[in-house]
This record gives C-alpha cells, structure tokens and sequence, in this order.
C-alpha cells in the first residue's frame, strides 16, 4: 500500500495536522464520537461501540476511512488525542448498483457519512479542507473516484461547499430520510429533508458561474421562492430572518433560482420557542422548498450552481438549468 498521505496545514495563526486514523486501539476511536456529539448535540444518535469502530477501519478489517484533523498543541506538537481533534471525516464504501455486487471495480463508490468541525474552529475553513483531504486519500489509497453524501439543501454554507466550489451532482431530493432528528443542527419539528449528492474526483472545478457574473445572474433571472426579512427578537436572540411568502410553480425560463436562508442554522436555533408562529419559520421553509425543487426537477431542471452575494443583502441561492 502506497504512503498514507499527511499533512500539515497553516490557516492564519495555527497549524493543523491532516492523518488517517490507523490505531489498532479500540479506545482511540472514541475521540470521534465525542467530537461527533460536540458538534450535533444528539446524545440519542451515536456511532457503534468502539470496538465495532476499530474493525470498520480499511486499514484492518472494514471499508471505512475515519480521517482526523488535529489542533498544533501550545508547545508546537501534534498530539493525535481527543483533547486535540478539532474535525473529522467518517465513511465506508459502497456499490452503486446492486445487482451487479462487487464483481467490478467500477461499481464502487464512498460513502461519506460524516464531516464536522469543533463548533469553535469553524472560522477556519476546515470543512472544505478535510474534504480536500478526502479527496486526496480515496484517489491515492482506495483508488475510487465517486463519492455520495447528502446534506440539508436548505444550509447556504454545505451548499456553497458541496455544489459550488466542489461541483457536486444532486442525485435526487429526498423528503425526511432521518425521520424525526434533534440536535443543534436539526430540530424535530423540522423534516430532515436531504439532497443525495455525487461528486467526481476526476471533474475539474470550475462553477458554471464565473465570480464576475455573479450579481449579473443574481439579479436577471426569476426566483421560485418569494420572500420577504422580519426582525426577529427571541429569548435565544435577535436577527432578520428570511420569511416566505409564496412558491412559484409556473416559471418557463432557462435559468430559475430558489433562494434559501442565508443561516438556516441560525433560524433553527432563534425560532425554537414556544410562540408557534414563529417556531414555524423554518418549517414553512422546508416544506414550500420541497415543493419547488420536487416540481422543477420534474420538470427537467437541475442545479448547476450555487450563487451567493452580500449585497444589497446577504443572499444565496440555488441556480436551477432547464437543459439545453
């Protein structure tokens, strides 16, 4: 097998250490749970005993690839334990199509189930950096070149990350696949709808929009969801929060954008209270946005891009392409 790949990457005042996870210690895989729960705070969700966790590993009996990131320690070390893991990666290969089982090499594709950052490093662009790192390790060590995962169309931030800048495939919109998920990302009451993407290792990236054009399509082409801000002031705090106003189901353009929350994280956490006006806010944002992309990929539309601005507002939405 080749070198396991590490690295060591500066971001403004720290170093972070890149590794795969090679321990044949069960209890060094707890480090990774404990960090899961620091970032969704979902104590009913866990990953298997760290026994079982250690035997998934490639690198002794299974197929998964766990990948962790580690903070540079006050002395200028880097120490692989939990007190110094600040993201991680976690996922196992799969087959795309199952009548045809392992029988060719091509059939295989990663499943990448897991990417998170200590909530107080998420200022440092960790998440595109470990999965830059992902990226990495399956072309040199797995020698695969598709990845799966999904993800919540409605956060702007894994929009941007997944559609944008690494030029994912949205395979299909699916509605509440985690049924009820809590949690400081997730709320019950909130369907966990999710986009199942594709990513080609091999495609070079370059959004269909280049930045320059930006504003240009921001402001030419017709939006399938209408919104309107209303200042929020709650017990959790204060922000101005998108609020929807209408679904548009009858656009004919080649291009149409469907506009998401520029914080949808934000709105979940502001809008968990007990006035239910209010605690319905992101729950009429899944469910009219579910409507719109449903209806348009029935159509035949498909996102290409993902679009983000600051001005006049703080902004981002999906950029939906009828085809040639």
């Amino acid at each position: 097998m080749n070198q396991l790949p590490e690295k060591i990457i500066q971001v403004r005042d720290r170093r972070f250490l890149f590794r795969v996870e090679d321990s044949a210690e069960a209890a060094d895989y707890r480090k990774y749970e404990d960090l899961r729960q620091a970032v969704w705070q979902f104590s009913e969700d866990h990953l298997a005993g760290t026994r079982n966790l250690l035997c998934e590993n490639f690198l002794h009996e299974g197929s998964s690839l766990f990948l962790g990131v580690f903070e540079e320690d006050e002395s200028g070390r880097f120490v692989t334990d939990g007190e110094h893991l600040v993201g991680f990666s976690y996922g196992f290969v799969g087959l795309m199509d199952k009548s045809l089982g392992f029988d060719q090499p091509g059939n295989l594709w990663f499943y990448s189930q897991f990417l998170g950052v200590r909530p107080d490093r998420l200022n440092y662009g960790l998440g595109i950096l470990i999965k830059e790192y992902q990226k990495e390790v399956l072309l040199r060590v797995f020698h695969l070149e598709t990845v799966v995962c999904t993800y919540d169309p409605l956060t702007a931030v894994n929009a941007y990350r997944n559609v944008r800048h690494f030029g994912m495939t949205v395979l299909e919109y699916r509605v509440a696949p985690y049924g009820e998920y809590g949690g400081r990302l997730n709320r019950r009451d909130v369907p966990s709808d999710r986009f199942f993407m594709s990513w080609d290792l091999k495609k070079e990236l370059r959004p269909f929009v280049p930045d320059e054009e930006v504003k240009d399509y921001l402001e030419r082409w017709p939006r399938a969801i209408q919104l309107e801000y209303q200042q929020l002031e709650t017990e959790k705090g204060a922000a101005r929060l998108e609020v929807v106003t209408q679904a548009v189901f009858n656009l004919q353009d080649k291009f149409i954008l469907v506009p998401v929350p520029a914080d949808f994280y934000l709105m979940l956490n502001l809008t968990e209270v007990e006035d239910p006006e209010i605690r319905r806010l992101p729950v009429n944002w899944r469910l009219r946005s579910r409507e719109v992309f449903q209806h348009y990929f029935r159509r035949g539309y498909q996102v290409i891009d993902f679009l983000r601005s600051e001005e006049p507002v703080r902004q981002g939405c999906y950029l939906l392409w009828a085809g040639s």
